[in-house]
């Protein structure tokens, strides 16, 4: 199912709801959803007959900083009964990282967003258990954030590719299949 259609059934489950499709390089159907809407989306995948997404594969969270919205949630997951995949995306703006939990819909998710909570600081509004699950209970930060302090201070710097001839590519790529006999 592309995105396209994938919108439109769920827009008669969930009609209040804002949909969005989004490129994929690996042709996976992606699409975003209003973060608002996320829980009654979630319900909708996993519950009409048409859709059963049964299974939370993976969820993480991308930083753009500092672009805005600045995160993104990423959702994936997998109906088992139709061998299909689909990949949801909630935009998060900077100044209220909140998204609503899907531990309920998916248990998967409990610990999945425990990590995200913990590496990015995105707050699962509803969760059970909103615990560090891989920082220190004391630590201060989201170590998966692009502005967090790191101990080396290196100014930004930019690089050209690499430019090489053709004679010095195959010539490498000979004395590495040479070296991995």
């Amino acid at each position: 199912m592309d995105a396209t259609a994938l919108i439109a059934s769920l827009q008669e489950g969930v009609p209040e709801a804002r949909f969005e499709p989004a490129a994929s390089i690996d042709l996976q159907t992606t699409i975003y959803v209003s973060r608002d809407q996320l829980p009654a989306v979630a319900r909708a995948l996993r519950d009409r007959p048409d859709f059963r997404f049964d299974f939370l594969a993976e969820l993480t969270a991308v930083d753009f900083w500092p672009r805005e919205p600045r995160f993104e949630v990423v959702y994936i997951l997998v109906s088992t009964g139709r061998r299909a995949r689909v990949r949801l995306k909630v935009r998060v703006p900077a100044g209220d990282v909140h998204v609503g939990t899907v531990s309920g819909i998916w248990p998967a998710a409990n610990w999945l967003e425990r990590e995200v909570w913990d590496l990015f600081g995105v707050v699962f509004d509803g969760h059970p258990d909103p615990r560090r699950l891989l920082m220190p209970e004391d630590w201060e930060g989201y170590p998966l954030r692009k502005d967090y302090p790191v101990q080396i201070k290196m100014a930004p710097r930019t690089t050209e590719a690499l430019q090489v001839t053709e004679e010095q590519f195959r010539a490498s790529v000979e004395k590495d299949r040479l070296a991995r006999r």
